[in-house]
C-alpha cells in the first residue's frame, strides 16, 4: 500500500477531492497548512508573504493504482491547461501496516486492485485480537 500525501491551492481542494471520489477513491484526509516552496512565498509590492495557506489531502492506496491516482489528482489540481507555480506537490510513501481502531486488527498486504480505494474488508485480518 502507498500513502499519497498532496498540497494543493485551497480553491482546488474541492475539485481534487470530488476528482478522487469520481476515481473510486472517496477516503481523504484534510488538513489545512502553510507553507512556501522554492519561489520563497509571494511578494505583493514590498509586502512579502512567505507563508501561503495550502491544504494537505492523504489517501492510502493499492501500489498498483499509484499512477492512476496520481494522474486524478494532477489533471484536478493544476491551474489552467498547463499548470501554474504554487499548484502544489505529490509526495508517495510506502505504507507497511494499517490499524483499524474501531475492530483492532491490523492489516500489512496490499488491497486487491480495481475496487476504486481501500475498504476495512481488503486490508485487515479475519481475525480478532
Amino acid at each position: 500500500m502507498l500513502m499519497i500525501r498532496t498540497i494543493v491551492r485551497p480553491e482546488k481542494v474541492y475539485d481534487v477531492m470530488q476528482g478522487l471520489l469520481e476515481a473510486g477513491f472517496p477516503a481523504v484526509t484534510k488538513i489545512s497548512v502553510v507553507g512556501r516552496g522554492k519561489q520563497r512565498g509571494l511578494q505583493v509590492a514590498d509586502v512579502v508573504y512567505d507563508e501561503i495557506p495550502k491544504e494537505m489531502l492523504f489517501t492510502v492506496i493499492p501500489d498498483i493504482d499509484k499512477d492512476f491516482v496520481i494522474r486524478a489528482i494532477i489533471e484536478n489540481a493544476k491551474s489552467g491547461s498547463d499548470g501554474k507555480f504554487g499548484d502544489g506537490k505529490i509526495f508517495v510513501s510506502a505504507v507497511e501496516e494499517v490499524y483499524t481502531n474501531k475492530y483492532r486488527r491490523e492489516g500489512n498486504r496490499s488491497a486487491p486492485s480495481g475496487k476504486g480505494g481501500l475498504n476495512e474488508r481488503d486490508y485487515c485480518s479475519d481475525t480478532d485480537e
